[in-house]
């Protein structure tokens, strides 16, 4: 089994800051990439930033120079720090990694329950 559990969500004014964090556990043999997406009311889950187990990143246009992902190897971790928020990042936002379970496993998606987040004054 595998769990991810996201936490640091909540409510926050515009222009303010949030970090999200993520913690993978269970039967783990190697995680690869690891990202955030997240879901408004009424619209698809789209993702949000991504990180390959080779630290590179890759950003939604809509959060470049805001949001900045990181990941902790050795503690199976995944972090978001959100600056300048705005309104419009207001959503649910879900932790993803594709992790393999044994060696002789394939490697799968796995979510996380997801946490709120809302910008509002």
């Amino acid at each position: 089994q595998v769990q991810l559990v996201e936490s640091g969500g909540g409510l926050v004014q515009p222009g303010g800051s949030l970090r999200l964090s993520c913690a993978a556990s269970g039967s783990i043999f190697r995680i690869n990439a690891m990202g955030w997406y997240r879901q408004a009311p009424g619209k698809q889950r789209e993702l949000v930033a991504a990180i390959p187990n080779n630290g590179l990143t890759n950003y939604a246009d809509s959060v470049k120079g805001r949001f900045t992902i990181s990941r902790d190897n050795a503690k199976n971790m995944v972090y978001l720090q959100m600056n300048s928020l705005k309104p419009e990042d207001t959503a649910v936002y879900y932790c993803n990694a594709n992790i393999k379970r044994a060696p002789s496993l394939l490697a799968h998606d796995y979510w996380g329950q997801g946490t709120q987040v809302t910008v509002s004054s």
